[in-house]
């Protein structure tokens, strides 16, 4: 496996797209969709210095009638908090999860020349409050967006491998996935995740109720909304945090019609990041 640092160098090179913030718990709705609260165009820039032992990263907004904000940074060690996966995916974010303060974290996938990142944050009462796409493609590529995420989609049976890693940089695990999400009714879905190798399979069943772009997943101890976004792309996450829970931060991307990827942002019910998974799973079979 390459290393963490050769794994970040999987996103040099010039992006281009837009930052766009959406109503963090869905309301209120507009008829097209959750309502969205600003659309900023970006360009982002990650170059390799000193033969790639230095990332120049220059970040560029250009906010509708305001001058052009820049960041630049630069680095050549990775913060424990971050980790990567071969294909470049990513998820940069808090170690820890405490009450009365802020949390959040980045996830991020590539597909070809297209970049899907999304930013979940909770404020100082655990509450979600910030929810942000960005949607980018490299520069001098046109491949198109994805249209946006529907229910219908997600029907069906679909089978992935996936790979966790861990901050203590221990070997990674792979084993192989199950998803099936099927309708109850017009308003309901049930799904059924079975994962892991062995002894050590899993199987986790729950429903959820239909809202519109939302899905709400109300059997655990913290109900859960998942967000259906523009470029097939999804959130999955907890409107609240409390402590004793366990939780996930989860960004789904629909790259193709019978083709996903999520990035999983594990962490313990005593609020510590503990893993990241990259699912890819592939439809094998549709559902009305």
């Amino acid at each position: 496996m390459r290393s963490q640092w050769d794994c970040l160098l999987q996103n040099l090179g010039e992006w281009q797209g837009s930052f766009t913030r959406f109503s963090p718990q869905g309301e209120p709705l507009t008829p097209s969709g959750v309502e969205v609260l600003t659309d900023t165009p970006t360009v982002v820039s990650l170059e390799g210095l000193n033969q790639n032992k230095t990332v120049r990263q220059v970040i560029r907004r250009y906010p509708p009638d305001r001058a052009v904000e820049e960041t630049v940074l630069e680095y050549s060690t990775l913060a424990r908090s971050v980790l990567f996966f071969e294909t470049g995916a990513f998820s940069q974010g808090s170690m820890q999860w405490g009450p009365f303060s802020e949390f959040g974290a980045e996830l991020g996938l590539i597909a070809g020349n297209r970049r899907l990142r999304l930013v979940q944050l909770y404020n100082k009462d655990a509450q979600l409050s910030q929810l942000t796409l960005i949607r980018e493609k490299r520069a001098g590529t046109d491949t198109p967006e994805r249209p946006p995420l529907t229910v219908d989609q997600l029907l069906g049976e679909w089978q992935g491998e996936a790979i966790t890693l861990y901050p203590d940089l221990r070997s990674p695990d792979t084993y192989s996935t199950k998803l099936t999400i099927e309708r109850q009714d017009s308003n309901r879905l049930i799904q059924q995740l079975t994962f892991g190798v062995g002894a050590s399979v899993q199987t986790l069943t729950s429903s959820a109720r239909i809202d519109g772009e939302m899905l709400y997943f109300q059997d655990g101890g913290l109900p859960v909304q998942v967000v259906l976004l523009p470029d097939g792309a999804s959130s999955n996450c907890p409107l609240t945090i409390k402590s004793g829970h366990s939780f996930v931060l989860e960004v789904g991307w629909l790259v193709e019609p019978t083709l996903r990827q999520r990035l999983i942002r594990r962490y313990s019910d005593r609020g510590s990041w503990v893993s990241l998974t990259l699912v890819r799973e592939q439809q094998v079979k549709r559902s009305a």
